[in-house]
């Protein structure tokens, strides 16, 4: 498509560098990731812009020279999961802006398709986390019983866990829930004295729950000055721990289980 007017087209070109901007802030990208990716489509775009990354949403100043005028564009970041596979492609398409393949119009076609596409199968997502929480166990000492246990609770707990964000459940309250129902489900180890290592199983059933990318992205921000972002994170990573924590706490108690 071809744009006669300059003004429209730096408008058009603005909006999609915030909303790229914007989807990569909530697919877990860090500051730094989410500038350099900006500022390798605004060279090539020739867009004079300054990205300003806020908790929960992106500010893009662009500077239009046909007019000597700057506009303000602004983003609120989606509430979806964080996303290694969409954080691939979105990087891929501002190298793919960078080298020339792909104009405006095929950027925005790209964009959304990224932004639509289901997640990582997500039943080989549950059966590699129960497999690598039971890996926890084992490294942590747990017998074959308390692995089996851990395989058990985090599969059902994990599972629970997408089904209810997919039906838009607050995640702090699916944290908790997903908490609550692994811890109970590891304390048969106890009830029904399965193997020598129960205590193992309690301890590392709630290990797929623990944020362990917001606690790394927010020390990532912090380090490139990014603190407001970087506080924000931290924030919410130390919330959803005291969600889990809560969860497991009840979940003991539930079950009047007496640990030394």
């Amino acid at each position: 498509m071809k744009h006669n007017n300059p003004t429209s087209l730096v408008n058009e070109t603005s909006i999609f560098i915030a909303e790229y901007a914007a989807w990569l802030y909530g697919c877990g990208a860090t500051c730094t990731r989410i500038k350099e990716n900006v500022a390798r489509i605004a060279k090539k775009w020739n867009i004079n812009c300054q990205l300003l990354i806020m908790p929960g949403s992106v500010e893009l100043m662009v500077l239009d020279p046909s007019n000597n005028q700057s506009s303000v564009v602004i983003k609120r970041a989606p509430h979806t999961a964080i996303s290694f596979y969409k954080n691939t492609y979105l990087s891929r398409l501002s190298w793919n802006i960078a080298d020339g393949h792909i104009d405006l119009d095929e950027a925005n076609k790209v964009l959304h398709k990224v932004s639509t596409a289901p997640f990582t199968n997500k039943w080989l997502v549950l059966v590699l986390t129960s497999l690598a929480n039971l890996s926890f166990c084992r490294i942590f000492g747990g017998d074959l019983w308390a692995m089996l246990v851990v395989f058990i609770a985090t599969f059902i707990g994990f599972r629970l866990k997408q089904i209810l964000l997919e039906d838009g459940m607050n995640a702090k309250l699916v944290f908790l829930i997903c908490a609550f129902f692994s811890s109970v489900i590891a304390t048969s180890g106890h009830i029904f004295n399965l193997g020598d290592k129960p205590e193992i199983a309690l301890g590392t059933c709630i290990l797929y729950l623990i944020p362990g990318i917001p606690y790394i992205n927010s020390v990532s921000d912090l380090i490139a000055g990014e603190y407001l972002v970087a506080f924000s994170r931290f924030m919410d990573a130390i919330v959803l721990t005291f969600c889990l924590t809560v969860g497991l706490s009840v979940g003991i108690l539930l079950m009047n289980l007496q640990l030394l």
